[in-house]
């Protein structure tokens, strides 16, 4: 599986788990999904994602959205 994908499959996990947590455990949690949402949006605009750094340095061959 190509970066790309591996960082939106993340991205979607985070947020499925943030709003599980918030609604079980504490409201707070929804701030997580904020953080998430927010670092999708500057990725787009900018380019730079600290997922897709620490992914790759864990060996995940790049996609064509993170070279």
């Amino acid at each position: 599986m190509a970066l790309d994908r591996i960082i939106l499959a993340f991205a979607g996990f985070m947020v499925l788990l943030s709003v599980a947590l918030g609604f079980y455990v504490s409201p707070y949690w929804f701030f997580l999904t904020v953080f998430v949402g927010l670092n999708l949006i500057q990725s787009a605009f900018t380019g730079f994602c600290p997922a897709a750094i620490i992914f790759k340095k864990l060996g995940v061959k790049p996609g064509c959205a993170f070279n």
